[in-house]
């Protein structure tokens, strides 16, 4: 029986609810590759099979308006039910979920952080960014009056491949850290990312700061570089120091509060947040944008880490409200200004907390948590307790890993599957057979959720293979490797379209940089409207 707190609406109801005044939690639970080839624009992923992990994280707020899409194959109604469970009141579908939703003649958006990637494109329209071409940067390196390169993606992303010579500073902590790195006013700065958004807001970042450098954008990033035939490395350590000197701080902080003055950049006061956080009639979000080491050492309870550079780049991945009350807090007075000022922009109800982590732990700041699944568990099986059972046909293994995790090694005999899919998967395996879990650190949240899915269908013995396939590969026994197991097609979770332009195919770069230009152009006069760019005074 359908649960009463569960409605159907139609696409024309959904989208009059992205462009009204009220707050919404829009999610697209089909998995990352199937939201990747085609969402609603204001659609947040939230993949079925991280349902539980994620969801109070992003809506903490059980009451909020939530809308889901699926492709109208039922996984948002499977959805739907488990948010009931947590408490979620206040539920909708998508009748016939994003195809409905494209016969009603509204668009869908190729990719990922599309607000994110739209307002990139914009800034650098309405700011008119200087940026570089490979080609100019790779002679501005030969001059004698060289440039510093800082890319502005995290270290993970950075160790993947780089421009020679730069060093990582991701946005979030470039105006704070610039002036220990470069000194010299008089050097140039050049901003770069793996394609654009990055490297617009970067470089945009440090001219509203004020900072006295010339500074520039490198256009398309390592990709562009790439494009131009010019090499990449492999492996950089390079990085900003811990450290940050008073000195530059302080130049750092006055430049950011003249910044939030031209700007009107709201700064509350942690009393005022603290009435934020208690408020159960609206969502509001505590988030703290310093580095990950900084998070770990000290923090306010219930804050999530959002480093600022991702949380403009990324802000769909820590924010999933619609017209939700976002706080942000550093412990300098620099790093949040310029990222709320960037949110504001995006739409966002973005403020600063005035005194930064300081005074939110004077005033004992907290966020509630959000409703959290527990998670299935299951008896552990070792290697050699698998082999033996898979000798006497007693067992099946379901590969619950990533698609590209099961393609490069699995068990032979294995099944891949993912939790929208398992009941499909798993149909012509009978309900008495033992069923071997493998997963792995990425997929474990996952993978307990599946658990409970598959106890669900009727598999009473449920195990998970104890370390993985490492332990398998360590116990000597042999792995099954190559794309032919695993059709692309039925790979949900992975987007190739994104993947594929980093993996030496330079059709697929020039394909994915020829659709972050052309983004602005599909979205329609309301969605614009989201943005709000400040007046410039050009006299």
């Amino acid at each position: 029986m359908p649960n009463a707190s569960i409605r159907a609406i139609d696409a024309a109801t959904l989208k009059s609810w992205v462009h009204d005044d009220q707050e919404l939690a829009l999610f697209d639970v089909r998995e990352h590759g199937q939201y990747g080839e085609g969402h609603p624009l204001f659609a947040v992923p939230l993949p079925f099979s991280r349902l539980e992990a994620d969801i109070g994280r992003l809506a903490p707020r059980t009451a909020v308006r939530i809308a889901l899409v699926d492709d109208g194959d039922g996984v948002a109604d499977a959805a739907a039910r488990v948010l009931a469970a947590l408490g979620y009141a206040n539920v909708f579908l998508l009748a016939g979920g994003v195809p409905a939703w494209q016969a009603a003649g509204l668009a869908v958006f190729k990719g990922v952080n599309v607000p994110s990637k739209v307002f990139g494109e914009l800034v650098e329209h309405h700011f008119g960014t200087p940026r570089v071409t490979a080609a100019e940067l790779a002679a501005m390196q030969r001059s004698t009056n060289a440039p510093v390169v800082l890319d502005g993606r995290p270290v993970s992303e950075f160790s993947k491949m780089n421009i020679p010579g730069a060093i990582c500073c991701p946005n979030g902590e470039l105006a704070y850290r610039l002036r220990d790195i470069v000194p010299d006013p008089d050097t140039p700065v050049v901003i770069n990312c793996a394609g654009r958004t990055r490297s617009i807001i970067g470089a945009q970042s440090l001219i509203n700061a004020g900072v006295e450098n010339p500074i520039y954008a490198l256009e398309n990033g390592t990709q562009g570089w790439y494009l131009n035939d010019h090499v990449l490395e492999h492996g950089g350590t390079a990085r900003y120091p811990d450290r940050v000197s008073p000195p530059s701080v302080r130049r750092a902080r006055t430049g950011v509060q003249a910044f939030s003055a031209r700007f009107e950049v709201p700064h509350i006061a942690a009393s005022d947040a603290a009435a934020w956080l208690a408020d159960g009639a609206r969502t509001t979000f505590l988030l703290d944008v310093r580095t990950e080491q900084e998070h770990a050492a000290a923090t306010l309870p219930g804050a999530q880490h959002a480093p600022g550079g991702q949380l403009v780049q990324a802000t769909d991945q820590y924010v999933g409200v619609r017209h939700a009350r976002l706080i942000v807090f550093d412990a300098d007075g620099v790093r949040a200004p310029l990222v709320a000022s960037w949110l504001r922009q995006m739409g966002h109800d973005a403020v600063v907390l005035q005194g930064g982590l300081e005074a939110g732990r004077a005033a004992h700041l907290s966020a509630r948590p959000g409703p959290r699944a527990t998670p299935h568990d299951a008896r552990s099986i070792s290697p050699a307790e698998l082999h033996e059972s898979l000798g006497a046909s007693a067992a099946q293994i379901v590969d619950l890993r990533d698609s590209m995790a099961y393609r490069d090694g699995h068990i032979a005999g294995s099944k891949w599957s993912i939790r929208p899919r398992l009941a499909r998967d798993l149909a012509e395996v009978p309900r008495h057979v033992t069923l071997i879990v493998v997963d792995d650190r990425k997929s474990g949240a996952a993978a307990r959720l599946a658990i409970g899915d598959l106890h669900a269908l009727g598999y009473q013995d449920v195990r998970v293979l104890a370390g993985g396939i490492g332990a398998w590969k360590e116990a000597g026994q042999p792995l099954r490797q190559g794309a032919h197991f695993l059709p692309d097609a039925r790979c949900i979770d992975y987007l190739f379209f994104v993947h594929d332009r980093h993996d030496g195919n330079k059709d697929a770069a020039r394909a994915y940089l020829a659709w972050e230009t052309g983004l602005i152009a599909q979205l329609d006069e309301r969605e614009l409207a989201t943005f709000k760019l400040p007046a410039l005074d050009h006299a």
